[in-house]
């Protein structure tokens, strides 16, 4: 089976990215580890055999550009001889360009468990309306930060296109520290608990905020915002 593509180079300008190492990744259960690797030619095409797939694995391919690897979605290899990728944008990189936004903001509040405590889970989507993939140098000046609840506590990065690994919780914030590259929305999630006996939750809202929605575990809750549109009760599985 052969897998193929294309890498560009993004910014200013899209261009074919040659010469840069395409590498096909083989994930497990248990792990993942690289299986194969060549060099992209001038127009920025590449080509790799792929020999036994496995259908418990899943299979992505990454480029590398100026020290940071971009991947492709998931493959979908079992019985196909070819599988053609969809085109992989790099950016060059830079610590600095116009502001992120946050585009989007979910805060989901679980009903209190027997112990009264209450679990929520918050889903960002931030955009780069740059050129560049936004990345910091130094763990002092995140790529993004946003405040959290003062009154909360147990923090936990989530899944979504920010790893768990980049986030930071101190002094009521959340720090990002991975690259945010520009095109689509990048998602991140966290979720942090609620003390047992407490009745208020204030989500800070410390920037521009295109669209914030709260769905709330409890029917006799009482929201209160500037413009807020109530949706009303609604069963959800």
């Amino acid at each position: 089976m052969s897998v193929s593509g294309r890498v560009l180079r993004g910014g200013r300008d899209t261009i074919p990215l040659a010469g840069t190492w395409v590498v096909l990744h083989e994930i497990t259960g248990a792990s993942g580890a690289p299986i194969d690797s060549v060099r992209s030619d001038a127009r920025g095409r590449y080509r790799i055999q792929l020999r036994r797939p496995d259908s418990a694995s899943v299979y992505v391919v990454s480029a590398w550009f100026d020290s940071l690897a971009y991947f492709s979605l998931p493959l979908n290899v079992i019985g196909r001889p070819a599988v053609h990728v969809e085109d992989i944008m790099t950016f060059p990189t830079s610590t600095s360009g116009p502001a992120l936004r946050l585009t989007r903001r979910l805060a989901t509040v679980a009903a209190a468990h027997d112990d009264g405590t209450r679990e929520v889970l918050e889903i960002l989507e931030i955009e780069n309306p740059g050129v560049t993939t936004r990345i910091t140098k130094d763990t002092l000046v995140p790529t993004w930060a946003g405040g959290v609840p003062a009154n909360a506590g147990q923090f936990k990065g989530g899944q979504g296109d920010i790893s768990p690994e980049a986030m930071v919780f101190k002094n009521d914030s959340i720090y990002v520290l991975g690259p945010i590259p520009p095109g689509p929305v990048k998602q991140l999630s966290y979720g942090y608990s609620l003390p047992a006996g407490e009745r208020t939750l204030a989500i800070p809202i410390d920037q521009a905020t295109a669209e914030l929605n709260l769905l709330i575990e409890d029917t006799v809750a009482v929201v209160q915002a500037p413009k807020l549109e109530s949706l009303g009760v609604q069963e959800l599985e």
